[in-house]
């Protein structure tokens, strides 16, 4: 899943994206809430972290800014900023979450899940498909109760397939959802890292889950036809 987090504290900001992308995120980091509103106009998040003192433009603003624009990224506020009239403030305004700082890092984890889950409309962390399982809390991936081990990209487009299970995905939404900014690799990465996932996850299994949708891209679907 990739997500915007814009936080000006520079020493923070580093220790987050450091976080998130171990934890399988595809991260955009930035700053300030103008090259925030950057970001989002030229790319498609599935959730955004803002911290609300920010230069340029503060977090309020800035998520007032994405609604009008019809931008509906889920927002998750970072803030010292304690009182229940900021709070308030910000749920109001369309956020999904606020947490005050400081935090522990696994509470941000799991808010970050939860945060994914309700813009996706998924209801829990364990995600299924026939015999395939993955409980995106845990981390863990299973098809017929085999482990299956995965990169941090394999595991990051395995998620977005079961998110969207039975949709049809173009490889561009796939590419975007996926992949940073900092990314330089290949035009042909999602068919590739699609051809790692069917080989630990299709393999040897009597019904093939991650389908080419001629024309448009992949889907992963128990469906015939």
């Amino acid at each position: 899943m990739r997500l915007l987090l814009a936080e000006d504290e520079k020493d923070l900001n580093r220790i987050l994206s450091r976080r998130l992308i171990e934890e399988g995120y595809s991260v955009d980091a930035c700053r300030d809430g103008l090259t925030a509103l950057d970001y989002l106009h030229v790319a498609e998040y599935d959730g955004v972290i803002l911290d609300v003192m920010m230069p340029g433009m503060d977090g309020f603003s800035l998520i007032q800014t994405m609604r009008e624009k019809r931008i509906k990224a889920p927002v998750l506020f970072l803030t010292a900023r304690d009182s229940v009239a900021d709070r308030v403030k910000g749920l109001d305004l369309g956020a999904a979450d606020y947490l005050i700082k400081p935090f522990a890092l696994e509470e941000l984890m799991a808010r970050v899940r939860a945060l994914i889950r309700g813009g996706l409309q998924a209801e829990s962390s364990v995600l299924e498909l026939a015999d395939l399982t993955m409980d995106t809390a845990a981390h863990r991936v299973e098809r017929g109760g085999r482990p299956i081990e995965l990169s941090g990209k394999e595991y990051a487009l395995l998620e977005y397939l079961m998110l969207n299970k039975h949709a049809a995905l173009s490889r561009e939404q796939i590419e975007n959802h996926i992949w940073n900014f900092d990314y330089e690799g290949g035009t042909n990465v999602v068919d590739v890292y699609i051809s790692y996932l069917r080989k630990k996850i299709d393999d040897g299994a009597p019904v093939k889950l991650i389908r080419t949708v001629r024309g448009i891209g992949y889907r992963i679907s128990d469906m015939v036809g």
